[in-house]
């Protein structure tokens, strides 16, 4: 059961490394707001849950970081003689770093909205028994020390319905 999880996290990390991705959100977040956000690289999207400050001390990291997990598994067997049917809860922590507080949560809430527009672009079949029907929940964290000197997260839950 535990593959899974992996998988759902593999698929969702996989839409937001896609060129119709993060990237794209970005463009049209910077776009409509008439902002410069510089674009992300492919290994700021990281598939592990790790907490900022494990990840600072032991590979370094680079911000804005986008770390995917799968926070829950349910097995409901909706579907009789399957496997697993039920829904994967996966979540994205966006974490967003700088050196003065002014424009922090700005910055965050520009790369939570590009990363909302991915998950409202790709809703339907994810392939592999995997089925995104929309709707997420977003939490935001306070500032802490961290980062460049300060750190904010914003954690994007989504379910995704799972098939096998």
């Amino acid at each position: 059961m535990a593959q899974i999880g992996t998988i759902a996290v593999q698929k969702a990390a996989g839409l937001l490394r896609a060129p119709a991705g993060l990237q794209a959100g970005l463009a049209n977040i910077a776009q409509k707001n008439q902002v410069v956000l510089p674009l992300i690289e492919l290994a700021q999207i990281i598939a592990q849950n790790v907490p900022a400050e494990v990840i600072e001390k032991s590979a370094g990291t680079k911000y804005p970081a986008f770390h995917i997990y799968c926070e829950k598994l349910q097995n409901t067997l909706r579907e009789k003689f399957r496997q697993f049917s039920g829904t994967a809860t996966l979540s994205v922590d966006v974490r967003v770093t700088h050196d003065r507080l002014e424009g922090l949560d700005q910055k965050l809430q520009w790369y939570v909205d590009a990363l909302t527009e991915v998950l409202d672009g790709n809703r339907g079949d994810w392939d592999s028994g995997l089925f995104y029907t929309g709707g997420y929940t977003v939490t935001y964290q306070p500032v802490k020390h961290g980062g460049k000197n300060f750190l904010q997260t914003a954690k994007v839950s989504f379910d995704v319905q799972v098939s096998v």
